[in-house]
């Protein structure tokens, strides 16, 4: 009888200890896209329209964007979008996202300061658009896999930067600033 009572004691504590897994899962930071689904492909709206062509199909709009289970102490978020084929090349950063927001509009402003969302920044990317923010794929002869990663910051600025730093000193700024962070990616 004592055995079934610690077998019993110990399924008991197992069930507890799954259903807790469960919940923390199901409340961890979280990022999706209503464009395309993690590790799918992006839609030709979001490449970039200086690839050359004349498809009138590419718009270089940035994808819709929308988070969830941000750790409690985030002040406010960035994203940093990269091409992981292409060296980690970074296509986007926009940051100073106020921690009130939980997405971001498909095309964003090409904007260092896009009206949406109120207050965020963007980096100018420097590459073949150059312009503010989004820079969509540009993989004229590959497919290759774009990573778009929401962190969350412990602080509402990042002050150190201003509408003349690079995408990669941004990108260090972000990082040394992140509490957590998650990602999803697309083909392209």
């Amino acid at each position: 009888m004592r055995s079934t009572s610690i077998v019993l004691f110990a399924m008991l504590i197992t069930s507890t200890v799954s259903l807790s897994s469960a919940t923390a899962s199901a409340s961890a930071f979280a990022l999706s896209s209503a464009a395309f689904a993690n590790g799918g492909l992006i839609p030709k709206v979001h490449e970039c329209t200086s690839g050359g062509g004349n498809d009138p199909a590419k718009k270089n709009e940035s994808p819709p964007l929308a988070w969830s289970g941000a750790p409690a102490g985030a002040k406010s978020y960035a994203i940093v979008m990269r091409d992981l084929d292409n060296a980690n090349l970074i296509h986007w950063v926009i940051y100073d996202i106020p921690v009130s927001a939980t997405s971001l509009p498909q095309n964003v402003e090409h904007a260092y300061r896009p009206a949406v969302p109120a207050g965020a920044r963007q980096i100018y990317y420097r590459g073949s658009a150059s312009l503010y923010g989004y820079q969509g794929p540009c993989s004229p002869s590959t497919v290759n896999t774009y990573e778009f990663v929401v962190h969350a910051l412990n602080r509402a600025s990042l002050t150190s930067l201003t509408s003349s730093s690079s995408t990669q000193t941004a990108a260090k700024a972000i990082a040394a600033a992140s509490i957590g962070s998650t990602k999803i990616t697309g083909e392209s």
